[in-house]
């Protein structure tokens, strides 16, 4: 065969080639493929100590007692798949919860709805006992307040010494962070005064140390600059205090139209993710601080309006493959009967009635919105009352094990195909897709949805589950089959 170019003639063409594609990887190096939180619990900096993850997923416990006893009340008031076939009487409930703990594998089958209420019941139960709170931010904004300067200044260190403790003692959640006031013209010198007492408490008090996967959440940014000076401040904490180089990450909450498009009409997402030079972990969605700026009545401030789909498909689409991960907004109805009983004054059958219809109806909206989220491929969001906890855990265990079978086969095919043609020497090009497949896998296992024995039925093996590389697996079975 003849060729009309050399080597020669087309080397700047190819070098320019080369280039494209290596600044293409510097901007996209791809989605971390590393555990990330299913949701942001937020807490007044007030009321933080080191064990106040434990006590909320305490709380979460009791309300669970209160007002979703059996596994069938849990699954009917949160509107599980088939909820409405299942039995109501106490023994029936019973009688099927023994079946079902007998057998799963066969009553998944046979029980189907019973089956999927049970596991995600107990499974939620699990948690709340064992991680009941994957991420959690120390709040010195809306769940703080504006207090005088001493009294910011002196919870700024206590939450220090409080984190330090927490390190010490192995206590807190495995991701955490502290969020600061927005650097606004109004607040940003009590923002980065804040920040500093925080920071050096906490390093003075640990030798250096922060919580792993430590950040700090920016509010309300709305351009680049912002971001850029939040950087370099910790830049120089950590300098100063001899703490790790990119130890402190940044979060940043898109709560504002300017965040997703600026003056001249350019998405900002990606100028502000950048300006933190490598720091931006994650974007977080603020709902309704978005929703009130674009002039939407707060009647219609919901979770699901299209102005908040737009935003967030916004925010997806310019942080995908950047590895900056994105987070979704709250349910600002609580699940918070407006009845309490006193040591003087139990409450009435009615008031006892009310409340639970006022805290399962919350429930059930929380359940929507965190399902609405997860169909956007939103798999964080904000939680901001422990009674929340079970509804968080309750919608992504669904969501994952109502996906599992499909997924798994899906998953299968794929290794199969691509570990084929590589030995056969074609390109195989949907190893991305192969990567999204491991990785719903990867987070179910994580946040305790599905288990690594209900993974292996992928037919990949723990040790591949546990490399986390869709590539790679395809890679060592290839070569397996020609050695």
């Amino acid at each position: 065969m003849n060729l009309t170019f050399t080597p020669d003639s087309i080397a700047a063409v190819v070098q320019r080639i080369e280039a494209a594609n290596d600044a293409f990887k510097l901007r996209y190096p791809g989605d971390v493929t590393g555990r990330q939180p299913v949701h942001t619990v937020y807490g007044g900096a007030h009321l933080f100590k080191a064990d106040t993850a434990g006590k909320l997923g305490g709380i979460a416990l009791r309300n669970m007692d209160a007002y979703a006893p059996n596994f069938v009340v849990f699954a009917k008031a949160l509107g599980l798949p088939g909820a409405e076939s299942l039995p109501t009487s106490a023994a029936d409930v019973e009688h099927l919860a023994q079946i079902i703990a007998k057998d799963p594998d066969a009553a998944s089958f046979s029980h189907e709805p019973a089956w999927m209420a049970y596991t995600v019941y107990q499974r939620v139960r699990e948690k709340l006992q064992r991680e009941p709170v994957e991420d959690y931010r120390v709040d010195f904004e809306d769940g703080y307040g504006n207090r005088p300067d001493e009294e910011e200044d002196q919870h700024a260190v206590n939450v220090g010494q409080q984190l330090a403790a927490g390190i010490a003692a192995g206590g807190l959640p495995p991701f955490i962070g502290i969020r600061i006031k927005p650097f606004t013209l109004e607040s940003y010198k009590r923002a980065v005064r804040t920040l500093d007492l925080c920071i050096t408490a906490l390093a003075q008090a640990s030798g250096g140390k922060v919580p792993a996967n430590f950040v700090v959440t920016l509010p309300k940014v709305t351009m680049p600059e912002q971001v850029a000076a939040l950087a370099d401040l910790v830049d120089e904490l950590e300098a100063r205090h001899s703490i790790t180089p990119g130890a402190i990450g940044l979060d940043l909450m898109i709560e504002t139209p300017q965040s997703i498009i600026d003056h001249t009409g350019a998405n900002t997402v990606t100028l502000l993710a950048r300006a933190g030079r490598g720091r931006v972990r994650y974007c977080a969605f603020g709902t309704y601080d978005y929703t009130a700026l674009v002039n939407i009545t707060a009647h219609y401030q919901t979770h699901t309006h299209p102005a908040s789909d737009f935003a967030r498909h916004v925010l997806q689409i310019s942080l995908a493959g950047t590895g900056v991960s994105i987070s979704d907004g709250a349910t600002t109805i609580m699940p918070i009967g407006p009845h309490r009983a006193t040591k003087e004054q139990p409450l009435t059958a009615q008031q006892e009635a009310e409340n639970l219809a006022v805290v399962q109806a919350a429930w059930r909206l929380h359940y929507d919105n965190v399902r609405h989220s997860l169909r956007h491929a939103y798999y964080q969001g904000w939680d901001l009352n422990p009674a929340q906890l079970p509804v968080r855990y309750a919608a992504i265990y669904t969501f994952f094990l109502e996906s599992v079978e499909d997924a798994s086969r899906r998953l299968n095919r794929f290794v199969d195909a691509a570990a084929q043609a590589t030995l056969s020497g074609n390109m195989f090009d949907d190893a991305a897709t192969g990567q999204g497949l491991l990785n719903f896998f990867l987070r179910g296992i994580a946040c305790g949805a599905i288990t690594e024995q209900e993974a292996m039925a992928t037919g990949v093996t723990l040790e591949e589950l546990h490399g986390r590389s869709f590539v790679r697996i395809v890679q060592n079975r290839a070569y397996k089959k020609t050695v």
